[in-house]
């Protein structure tokens, strides 16, 4: 039971402010939206004459300006405080002065509006055509608000023949998803729309939560329409517990603001207030409520389904009192409405399916499919790209198997030389040891060397050298180039000079072949020192730290230290 929400206003400018007390013959000052503020403030407070002195002033304003835009607001507020057919005039205005605007929110907007007003006036029919046409408009210029708009409304008149659970679906994506409508007024219809959908489809307890929620937003806002029309919900979520004494509380209190407010909606608090007295079984009052439903009825000519559950409870009434009088004439009122009601759940039955529903399924479907093929090419890139990640993985493992059989031979070579030599007897570690191919950082060919250094001065370096290898001086921590020739008492060219042109490598690498030459042979021999971390056995030689020590290892060997100590307990382990 929608009819006493009233559809989404369709607005240019979406923040409506408090209500002031301006001078209304003081309106020059304010721009179009302040003026627009102004008007929806008067006219949501009922302040009819205000709000249409604003909306001839505006329409004036922007006619003497020539503001073809701004003179279609105008048209649209003037029509609010019209009758329908004054107002639908005012429309068809609207659609005339816009027609050669391309790009904007006309024309679907004017469709918007005009559905509106048909569904103001209950002509349901009218209505599902023009918002059908507003949201064919909205999606050529893919406008998302007023696509929403169209959306939301449609959902009214789909809640209004009962399919509360799709309508429902609407009305939460639209409350918790405020991208698309981010005024609080709208915000707040479709809280209303959603407590009304749970309540008819027996949600109790989520319509609960969101009344709650409302009467907290209504009251700090000060609203006493909202107030009201929250205490109206709450009444019917009492009706719906079968709290039949609260319902009627809290309907007799509020009804005489929302008759003062809208008096198309009392009509929904006289129906509800007949079924809490129907709850309590007071016929009585369940009559003299309901008969003064159908009066206002007649008044307005505003139509809903529970119409029917009144007539034929009246017709019943006055059968048991045997008053043919008023049963014929309640049959009469029930057969009108019934008509007028028939008339529109068939068309709208027929057209909202084949319109809306239809045609969004038939999007959606199509949603779907691109989806679809967009999944399927991201899984097909996915797996092409885990397929070369997998080959990248082989090829490196490939490599890294292949490599580590290298180093695992190189070591084996080392060990078998090694051996050989000690069971040989051999003290010249340098001359079993095969040398690998090197490529020396600073030597220079023999035909490019220059000699600067006395040959007496070689000599004496080359016999402080050959100590220095004898005495394993080489394994000391922190040896420099020029450590070692303050040692040996020479200058550092020399010193440099001298292992060039008879070492055949420069300082760097003299001292670390001594060094790795020395661990190869120590490895095989000391099994204790084979225990020690790879830090420790870096340290023992003269490296400050490990990383250092694998480098000149590889370079030296082709290997690392960790398969070259491996390869030493595996064969012995064997032997």
């Amino acid at each position: 039971m929608m009819k006493y929400i009233f559809p989404i206003i369709i607005l240019l400018f979406n923040n409506l402010a408090g209500a002031q007390n301006d001078n209304i013959d003081s309106l020059s000052e304010f721009k179009y939206s302040q003026l627009k503020n102004k008007f929806y403030d008067y006219y949501d407070h009922n302040q009819f004459q205000h709000s249409e002195q604003i909306a001839k002033y505006y329409l004036q304003k922007a006619k003497k300006e020539k503001n073809t835009l701004e003179i279609a607001e105008g048209y649209n507020l003037i029509h609010f405080n019209k009758d329908f057919s004054v107002a639908l005039k005012y429309v068809d205005s609207i659609a005339a002065i816009t027609k050669d605007i391309k790009g904007n929110f006309y024309p679907a907007r004017t469709f918007l509006i005009k559905g509106n007003l048909y569904y103001k006036n209950d002509n349901l029919k009218a209505a599902l055509d023009s918002y059908i046409l507003g949201l064919k408009y909205a999606k050529e210029q893919n406008d998302k608000r007023q696509i929403a708009y169209a959306d939301i409304n449609i959902a009214y008149i789909n809640s209004y023949i009962g399919k509360n659970a799709e309508a429902a679906k609407i009305f939460r994506h639209y409350l918790y998803n405020r991208n698309d409508i981010t005024d609080n007024y709208q915000h707040n219809q479709m809280r209303i729309a959603l407590i009304s959908c749970y309540l008819d489809i027996n949600k109790l307890d989520s319509a609960n939560i969101l009344i709650q929620e409302g009467q907290i937003s209504a009251s700090i806002s000060k609203n006493n329409y909202d107030i009201s029309l929250y205490s109206f919900l709450s009444a019917k979520y009492d009706l719906k517990q079968r709290k039949y004494k609260t319902a009627i509380t809290k309907l007799s209190k509020v009804y005489d603001d929302i008759v003062r407010i809208n008096p198309n909606n009392a009509n929904n608090a006289l129906y509800n207030l007949g079924k809490a007295y129907d709850g309590l079984k007071n016929k009585e009052k369940v009559v003299e409520t309901y008969t003064k439903l159908d009066s206002k009825v007649q008044k307005t000519d505003i139509t809903f389904p529970e119409l029917r559950e009144v007539y034929t409870y009246l017709i019943d009434y006055y059968k048991e009192k045997n008053d043919k009088e008023k049963q014929l004439y309640y049959i009469d009122r029930f057969l009108k409405v019934d008509k007028k009601l028939d008339e529109q759940f068939q068309y709208l039955s027929t057209e909202l399916p084949k319109k809306y529903d239809t045609p969004n399924l038939l999007q959606e479907k199509e949603e779907i499919i691109n989806d679809l093929k967009n999944r399927k090419i991201i899984l097909y890139a996915s797996i092409g790209f885990l397929l070369l990640i997998l080959l990248l993985v082989l090829y490196l493992y490939y490599k890294a198997k292949k490599t580590a059989i290298e180093h695992r031979k190189i070591a084996q070579e080392l060990i078998h030389s090694i051996e050989k030599r000690n069971s040989e007897s051999t003290t010249d570690i340098k001359k079993e040891i095969p040398e690998l191919p090197q490529i020396s950082e600073h030597a220079e060919t023999e035909n490019t060397i220059t000699k600067t250094a006395p040959e007496e001065v070689i000599q004496f370096i080359l016999k402080e050298l050959e100590t220095f290898e004898n005495k394993q001086l080489f394994l000391k921590n922190g040896i420099t180039l020029a450590s070692l020739a303050k040692n040996i008492k020479t200058n550092t060219s020399y010193l440099s000079e001298t292992i060039n042109n008879h070492k055949g490598k420069n300082f760097t690498s003299y001292l670390n072949d001594l060094r790795i030459d020395y661990v190869l042979e120590r490895l095989v021999k000391d099994k204790k020192f084979r225990s020690y971390k790879l830090p420790a056995i870096a340290e023992e030689i003269g490296y400050n730290n490990v990383q250092a020590f694998a480098t000149a290892f590889k370079k030296k060997t082709g290997t690392t230290p960790s398969i070259y100590i491996k390869e030493i307990e595996t064969q012995q382990q064997y032997n």
